[in-house]
């Protein structure tokens, strides 16, 4: 026999189920990941202000700080040194060699482990880093931070991405740029109150804390439950559809438990998911994996991070007056995280990156130019608290653009972009990549500042323009469709369309069907029945009709009156997607 089947299609599939507490909890234990990475972004720009800290392993830098100080010299270049940025850097050295490695641990081990392999390793960090006698074991020690750091970041937005509905995707996954940004204001915070200790010792304590959230992500990650994808992955069928019922607190998890084994099957066929990311049909999500990432570095955030007390200071700031700032900013990205955490599932992840970048973009060309107007080239200035106030106003929108839109959506989008056959292999590029333009802005940022004076603002600027038009005409709209489906939405874009051929697409969505005698159509795609394909079955039991491929979700209706035109209560024909 012979029919066609019309699919009529308005999107991602809805499975069944609640945001129950279960998962609040473990999407809120798992987000304190971000905790580490925060903390330390935070806690070395701060440091690096404090006049000890600089005595004791960078008096080079201490001196010419006094020389400028002393003679009104160049402000630009008063912090102008390689060694004490590798200091600042050497973490996102150690960070990309450790996400590859991750990658293996989150796929054979599950994602609770590379957690807790990060965290303690971070936790060791801490304890030297603040214990360092000398420049060596300063930065020997901040190379274990960034393993810490490969490893949670490599894990930490999968996981979440994993157990979160996939309507509620972008406020959990979220959750992990919210601990980044509680991170740095908690590290801005306690540079404050250590910098005003007596004794000449308040760095230890600033560098030394920063074994607190990786305890905190340690121990935490002992008690979290395993993803139903990673369970699935490793062979643990049965508990992960127990998983599944408990995360979701519906028992009707039959759909998305079956999408769930579909994707696992097909992602076994692939046996070098290194080598498979190569191919054209995943082409976009490379291309993500490696633009996002290096754009987020280029808005030009990590030198506002890194060093907001050092910029703040060359701005003529006193000691205490730039530690101050740098909290204020830091405040100012803790609330404005919340405008996504309420917005991004509702007006979806373009919107605001394209506000946000225009955000950047116009306080950018603001900063540089009221920087530019007072030092000039000469770098010789003096700043009126008046003044001083408007740039710091301006460098809080910036970062409230940034908080709502790059920051929490440059991790967000990588993370559910991938299918589960090059997961692993798609984040650790995505980190990998992060960490490494980390590692290149923060060693470049501060001789950049010294060389190109305030045009270094309008250099991220120009960026920023360049990022908000591939965002434009690159980037589809990615919420509440099930990672699962995500083929669909790269399927059905203007560019990135011509990479996928139809058979790579194994995937249908979830509504009204009915039987047809001939040819159906969906979107101008054809469907068309025949026993003799069998690269997927079309299954009919009892009153429901089942369409599923050999890696895909499943599509289901009611066809009674299909049903009853075949000879038995079960039988199968193929489905081939022309």
């Amino acid at each position: 026999m012979a029919g066609g089947v019309v699919v009529n299609s308005g999107g991602g599939k809805d499975y069944p189920g609640k945001l129950t507490m279960f998962v609040l909890l473990a999407c809120i234990v798992a987000a304190t990941g971000g905790l580490v990475f925060g903390y330390d972004i935070g806690i070395s720009g701060g440091v690096t202000s404090m006049n000890p800290f600089l005595m004791k392993f960078f008096p080079s830098v201490y001196r010419k700080e006094q020389e400028a100080e002393r003679n009104q010299s160049n402000q630009y270049c008063k912090f102008d040194s390689q060694l004490l940025t590798m200091f600042t850097s050497s973490l996102y050295v150690a960070a990309p060699v450790a996400s590859f490695c991750a990658a293996t641990v989150t796929r054979v081990a599950g994602r609770k482990w590379s957690m807790f392999g990060g965290g303690v390793t971070f936790f060791i960090g801490a304890a030297l880093n603040g214990a360092s006698k000398d420049v060596v074991m300063l930065i020997v020690s901040r190379v274990l931070l960034g393993i810490g750091v490969g490893f949670t970041n490599q894990s930490v937005p999968v996981y979440l991405s994993e157990m979160a509905p996939a309507r509620l995707r972008g406020m959990l996954n979220i959750g992990f740029q919210l601990m980044i940004t509680i991170g740095i204001l908690c590290a801005n915070l306690i540079n404050y109150g250590t910098a005003k200790i007596k004794g000449w010792w308040g760095w230890r304590v600033s560098l030394a804390l920063a074994a607190v959230p990786a305890a905190i992500i340690a121990v935490g990650a002992l008690f979290l439950p395993d993803t139903p994808n990673s369970l699935i992955d490793r062979g643990h069928a049965d508990a992960a559809k127990r998983m599944l019922k408990r995360v979701r607190g519906t028992e009707d998890v039959d759909e998305e438990y079956n999408d769930l084994v579909a994707a696992s099957e097909e992602s076994k066929l692939v046996a070098h998911p290194w080598r498979n990311i190569l191919q054209p049909r995943y082409r976009p999500q490379l291309v993500m994996a490696i633009a996002i990432p290096m754009f987020l570095q280029l808005t030009g955030i990590n030198v506002i991070m890194f060093y907001a007390p050092v910029l703040f200071k060359t701005l003529g700031f006193a000691d205490d007056a730039s530690l101050m700032s740098a909290v204020i900013t830091g405040l100012v990205n803790v609330f404005a995280t919340f405008v996504s955490i309420v917005t991004v599932d509702r007006l979806g992840r373009r919107k605001l990156l394209l506000q946000g970048g225009t955000q950047m973009l116009a306080c950018q060309l603001v900063v540089g130019s009221l920087i530019g107007a007072k030092f000039g080239f000469s770098g010789v200035a003096e700043i009126p608290k008046a003044y001083a106030a408007i740039v710091v106003l301006f460098i809080c929108a910036y970062v409230a653009g940034f908080a709502w839109s790059w920051g929490p959506l440059g991790w967000l989008v990588p993370s559910e972009i991938f299918p589960l056959e090059i997961r692993s292999a798609g984040q650790s590029i995505n980190v990998s990549v992060n960490m490494l333009c980390a590692l290149i802005i923060a060693q470049a940022s501060l001789p950049m500042l010294c060389r190109f004076k305030f045009i270094l603002f309008f250099f991220f600027g120009a960026w920023l323009v360049v990022m908000t038009i591939f965002v434009a005409l690159f980037l589809p709209e990615t919420k509440n469709v099930p990672i699962e489906e995500m083929v669909l939405v790269w399927k059905s874009h203007w560019y990135w369309r011509r990479f996928i051929r139809d058979e790579d697409v194994h995937v249908g969505a979830d509504l009204e069907m009915r039987v047809a005698n001939g040819n159906g159509k969906l979107g101008g795609m054809q469907y068309q029945c025949d026993r003799d394909a069998a690269t997927s079955m079309l299954m009919v039991s009892g009153n429901n009709l089942r369409i599923q491929d050999y890696c895909s979700s499943n599509l289901a209706g009611n066809f009674k009156s299909f049903k009853d035109s075949l000879d038995d209560d079960e039988q199968s024909i193929g489905l081939r997607l022309k």
